[in-house]
């Protein structure tokens, strides 16, 4: 089949933790009218903390151990709120023209989960869109998306979740008692799945990025063609590498506190007071 549209692929592989964001950050800050819509595979070679554009760092994390375990702490220009990351997962990020995409911001996250949840089902995984923006198997959640306006370029990023450390997750975030704690830990590995516990024998993360660019080229209609980062493009990347760096920028107060630990769409853990 011949497509007329075509889409730059980045295979960027192994990433440390800050590159693994500001790579789409700086990308899309560098768009121009003749740049092409790109898209970026990456896995993050260490275990980090990433928090939501309008969060409150002091508010969200525990930092005393997250500075105990060495994990980062790389705020993002897009929404949302805390998430482990590790090298158990293969990033998805598009970094689009506006012009590309659906006007509807629920189209869009429909659009984009299609060849995630395409190649889930190719590797025998019951996945499905869960409206706005979850894709869950069975009830649990097996991947969120996001989405968001950064620099010149409309972001959407998602990944494939080979395996997650539910009792990682359940340390980084501030919690109010060990009751509360242990709550998140419980909900997590309730409510959540993986590659690792859906297929009996996992495949390997670049099995699951060449059925995934197969099905993206169905579904965009589109042509991949293999590229990397122009010297503009890596200047901007590092720019914005230096500024998610800047303690200030990663500690900044943030306008948005979130009423407790978001578990997938319908799942929460709430915190209250109670007096006798």
């Amino acid at each position: 089949m011949t497509h007329a549209r075509r889409i730059r692929l980045i295979n960027a592989g192994t990433l440390s933790p800050v590159r693994s964001q500001s790579i789409y950050h700086g990308l899309a800050h560098a768009r121009t009218d003749t740049t092409p819509d790109t898209i970026v595979l990456a896995t993050p070679g260490a275990p980090y903390v990433s928090i939501g554009f309008h969060q409150d760092t002091e508010l969200e994390l525990d930092l005393s151990y997250c500075e105990r375990e060495g994990l980062p702490i790389v705020r993002r220009e897009v929404g949302g709120g805390v998430v482990y990351l590790d090298s158990d997962q293969l990033f998805v990020q598009w970094i689009m023209d506006p012009r590309s995409l659906p006007r509807r911001v629920d189209q869009r996250f429909k659009l984009f989960a299609q060849p995630l949840i395409d190649t889930y089902h190719e590797l025998g995984v019951d996945a499905r869109f869960r409206p706005v923006n979850d894709i869950h198997v069975d009830g649990k959640k097996i991947g969120g998306t996001g989405a968001g306006h950064v620099g010149n370029a409309e972001v959407l990023v998602g990944n494939f979740l080979f395996d997650f450390n539910s009792d990682r997750m359940a340390r980084i975030v501030r919690a109010p008692s060990s009751e509360f704690r242990d709550a998140v830990r419980d909900h997590l590995a309730r409510f959540m799945t993986t590659l690792a516990r859906e297929v009996v024998d996992p495949p390997d993360p670049s099995m699951v990025a060449g059925l995934y660019c197969n099905h993206l080229e169905h579904v965009l209609e589109a042509e991949l063609f293999e590229g990397q980062p122009t010297a503009d493009e890596l200047r901007e990347i590092e720019a914005v590498e230096a500024r998610f760096l800047d303690a200030a920028f990663v500690h900044r107060p943030g306008g948005l506190v979130r009423p407790g630990v978001k578990i997938h769409e319908d799942v929460w853990v709430h915190y209250k007071d109670y007096e006798s």
